[in-house]
Parts: structure tokens; C-alpha cells; sequence
């Protein structure tokens, strides 16, 4: 028993280190599904309009860029323009932005957690297979999954612009069924990643999930000397 346990323990190992991606990635095609939702060109051009007067609300006298500042505007315009309406799909490289925008990858990286800092992005690290028959990585990284949002602080800067307008009976009958499959979703995720999924991949819902960790560590534990402890009654 020992031996095989410790062949699988081996064996997992090696799949650690064929799988060279990072941390809370998905695999490709099979996350998107609850992630990406149905969207029109008048709500991107609400997220757009809602970001650039945030940008100009919250700047500080005599900064010469507010909180998010010019380069994540101009992701956000690329990223209006890149976005399949009728399922959601955005999934830009890190180098089609450079390539696009004329930006360092930097200030694109830079460009993109300021707009997820301040609620107006969110996205899925991936991976996908490299194709290796033999030894070497299975998977690679693969470009991120990204949604477009709004957040309500910059949904209040715009008004009468933002008020929702009345969805066709369709649409409402599509989002159920979609809020449906997310829930069943959430509830097979491990709770680490079901508080990554709530909280969003960020430094508050990564520092949640490893207090949810913590906590089911110490329960596991918990469980395993009061079972031990109950064993030894019987025993004596």
C-alpha cells in the first residue's frame, strides 16, 4: 500500500513539473463557458465612457493621470472593439495589446491591473497542451480569458447613461440559465478556488482563499486527533 501510495505521490510530482504554468490557471476552453457572457455594443461603449469619466473624476489636483490612467484607457478601447458580442469571447495576448497599442509589455501589464484593481476588468489565467508526445512541459500558458464590467462607483458618473434598460424575455430566460450553470459551477470548485471564483483572482480573494485553506487544514487535523484519541479508548 505504502509503495503505491507513494508511486502516485511520484507520479504527481512529475505532472507538477510537465505543468510549468501559473498558479490558479485553467485549462483553455473548458472555464470559459461560466466566465464570458453575452454582452451589445451599447453596454461596452457604457464601460468605456464610465471609465474614462472615473479617470477624470478621481484625479488628483495636479496629477497628470487619475487612477487609471491613460494606457488602461487604451486597453479598454482595444479590448471594446476585440469583444465577440454575442458570447463574450476576449482573449487578446499580452503581445497583440503591445503590438496594437504601441505599449511596453509593462505599462500593458500595468494598464490591465489598474483596470481590474478598479473593477472594470476581470480574467482567467490558462493553459492549454504543448503537443509533447515524449518528456519535456505538457502544457504552456495561453492567453488570459478577460471580461469587461462596470463597476457601480463609475456607473453613478454617468447618470441617466447608466439607468438599465428593459431586457427582451430571451435574454432574461438566457441569464437564468446561465446564473443556473455558474452556481452549478461554483459549488464543484474545491473551496480554495470556489473563494477565488467569488472574490476574483486578486490579493483579497487570494489572501481569503488561503485563510479558507488554513481553516480546513486545521479542521482535517481537528478530525484526525479526535480520531485518534477515539481509537485509543477503544484499544484500552
Amino acid at each position: 500500500m505504502f509503495e503505491q501510495l507513494g508511486a502516485v505521490l511520484v507520479g504527481a510530482s512529475a505532472d507538477r513539473e510537465r505543468m510549468p504554468v501559473r498558479k490558479q490557471s485553467r485549462a483553455a476552453g473548458k472555464c470559459e463557458g461560466v466566465f464570458w457572457r453575452r454582452t451589445n455594443r451599447q453596454e461596452v461603449q457604457q464601460i468605456l465612457l464610465a471609465a474614462k469619466r472615473y479617470e477624470r473624476v478621481q484625479r488628483q489636483p495636479g496629477s497628470r493621470s487619475g487612477p487609471l490612467g491613460s494606457v488602461a484607457v487604451e486597453i479598454l478601447e482595444l479590448f471594446v472593439n476585440l469583444v465577440d458580442f454575442r458570447t463574450g469571447r476576449l482573449e487578446p495576448s499580452i503581445d497583440t495589446m503591445m503590438r496594437k497599442l504601441r505599449r511596453s509589455r509593462d505599462a500593458v501589464v500595468r494598464g490591465l491591473k489598474a483596470l481590474r484593481t478598479h473593477g472594470f476588468l476581470d480574467w482567467l489565467r490558462r493553459y492549454e497542451p504543448t503537443g509533447n508526445a515524449g518528456r519535456g512541459p505538457q502544457v504552456q500558458q495561453t492567453s488570459n480569458a478577460y471580461r469587461l464590467s462596470l463597476p457601480e462607483k463609475a456607473r453613478r458618473l454617468l447618470g441617466r447613461l447608466g439607468a438599465p434598460h428593459p431586457l427582451p424575455d430571451d435574454y432574461t430566460h438566457a441569464r437564468e440559465i446561465r446564473a443556473a450553470a455558474i452556481d452549478a459551477h461554483r459549488q464543484s470548485l474545491p473551496l480554495e478556488e470556489r473563494t477565488l471564483f467569488d472574490a476574483g483572482d486578486n490579493p483579497l480573494g487570494q489572501a481569503l482563499a488561503r485563510l479558507g485553506k488554513s481553516i480546513k487544514q486545521r479542521e482535517s487535523a481537528r478530525q484526525t486527533e479526535s480520531l485518534s484519541v477515539s481509537l485509543s479508548y477503544k484499544k484500552e
